[in-house]
C-alpha cells in the first residue's frame, strides 16, 4: 500500500519531487497568499480550483524586455472582456492587478522575462457548477523570455493546415485557459515537421495559429487579415497593423488557402515572437521564399513601440 503520512513528511516529499521547467521560474504570486515569491518549488495551485479541473478561467501572456513590460493595457482589456464572457471578475480591481503584474515583474529581477496571468473561477469543489467557488483566483508568474535568434527571422517558417478545425465564434474570440484545440494543433505540427500549423472555419478561410495570428501581403501590396469571427484578436498583430497602417493599405477579409500561395508575404504575429515570415505552406514556396519587407518593417515598428512605449519595471 501507499505510505500514509503527516502533512510535515507530505510537505517534505512534496518539495524533493522531481518538476521539469522549475529553473525557468523567476517569481510569482497566488491572490490567496498575497504575497510574491521566487521559490519555484513552492509555485502550486489547489486541485480544486476550478480553473484545473474545469478550465474554468481565462488567461493573457505577456512580455517585458530591457526593463519594459509592452501593451499591459491592451492585454488587461482583453482580459476583462474575456473574463466578462464567463462572468468572472478576479479578487481585486482591474486597476489593483495591473499594479501586481508590476511587482511581479520587479521582482523577478531581471531585464527581460515572459509573464502569464491566470484568472479562474478560484477553490470549492469538484462539481461544474461556478456557484461553489466563493472566491475567484488569481496567479500571476514570471519566467524566462529565450528570444529567437536574428538567423530564425531570416531563413522564415513552414506552414501548414492543420486537421484540427477552428474554434467555434463564441469560444474563438475568449482566452480561455481550455486550450486543448491549440495544443493538438501544436503537436500536429511537430509529428509532420512543420513550424506553424494553421486552422481554418468551416467555409475553408484561414482562422488563426496555435498561438498566434496570421495575415498575407497580397500581390497588390494591401496586407490582408482574417476577420476575428473564429480566431482570437491578438494584441501583437492589432499593434503592428494600428503601427504600419500610414504606410501600407490594410484590409480585414476572408483568407482562403489559395489566397496564402499567391501571397507576396504570409505573416505571423504574436508576443513572444513579434512577426516573422512564413516562405512555405503545404510544402508549396511563398513568392520568392524569403521573409518580405513588410514583415520586417512590422518586427522593427513593434520593437521601438516595445521601447518608447512600454510600462517601465520598478526597482523591487
Amino acid at each position: 500500500m501507499i505510505k500514509k503520512v503527516d502533512s510535515e513528511q507530505y510537505i517534505n516529499a512534496m518539495l524533493t519531487a522531481m518538476r521539469a521547467g522549475t529553473e525557468k521560474v523567476r517569481a510569482f504570486y497566488e491572490h490567496r497568499v498575497g504575497l510574491v515569491c521566487t521559490d519555484p518549488k513552492l509555485m502550486l495551485m489547489p486541485w480544486d480550483d476550478h480553473l484545473v479541473h474545469r478550465g474554468d478561467g481565462v488567461f493573457e501572456s505577456m512580455k517585458f524586455v530591457n526593463g519594459k513590460l509592452y501593451q499591459l493595457d491592451p492585454h488587461l482589456r482583453r482580459m476583462k472582456r474575456s473574463a466578462s464572457s464567463i462572468h468572472l471578475q478576479p479578487p481585486c480591481s482591474w486597476e489593483e492587478l495591473a499594479d501586481i503584474i508590476l511587482d511581479v515583474c520587479s521582482a523577478a529581477e531581471c531585464e527581460s522575462g515572459l509573464v502569464r496571468v491566470l484568472l479562474g473561477r478560484g477553490v470549492g469543489g469538484f462539481s461544474i457548477s461556478p456557484y461553489e467557488c466563493p472566491v475567484p483566483s488569481l496567479y500571476v508568474v514570471v519566467y524566462q523570455y529565450d528570444p529567437k535568434p536574428e538567423s530564425w527571422y531570416e531563413k522564415g517558417l513552414t506552414a501548414f493546415k492543420t486537421s484540427i478545425p477552428a474554434k467555434q465564434p463564441y469560444l474563438a474570440t475568449i482566452k480561455s485557459i481550455d486550450y486543448l484545440p491549440n495544443v493538438l494543433m501544436k503537436r500536429e505540427a511537430i509529428e509532420e515537421g512543420f513550424d506553424m500549423p494553421f486552422c481554418f472555419d468551416r467555409m475553408g478561410f484561414l482562422a488563426e495559429g496555435a498561438t498566434e495570428n496570421v495575415c498575407i501581403v497580397d500581390a497588390g501590396g494591401t496586407i490582408k487579415v482574417p476577420e476575428f469571427n473564429n480566431a482570437l484578436a491578438g494584441t501583437t498583430l492589432l499593434r503592428a497593423i494600428q503601427l504600419i497602417a500610414d504606410e501600407v493599405p490594410v484590409d480585414y477579409c476572408a483568407i482562403s488557402e489559395e489566397d496564402i500561395l499567391l501571397a507576396k508575404e504570409v505573416i505571423v504575429c504574436g508576443t513572444s515572437i513579434d512577426a516573422v515570415g512564413v516562405v512555405r505552406f503545404n510544402k508549396k514556396p511563398i513568392h520568392d521564399v524569403r521573409p518580405g519587407p513588410v514583415c520586417k518593417r512590422m518586427r522593427e515598428l513593434l520593437a521601438k513601440d516595445a521601447e518608447e512605449n512600454g510600462t517601465a519595471l520598478k526597482k523591487y
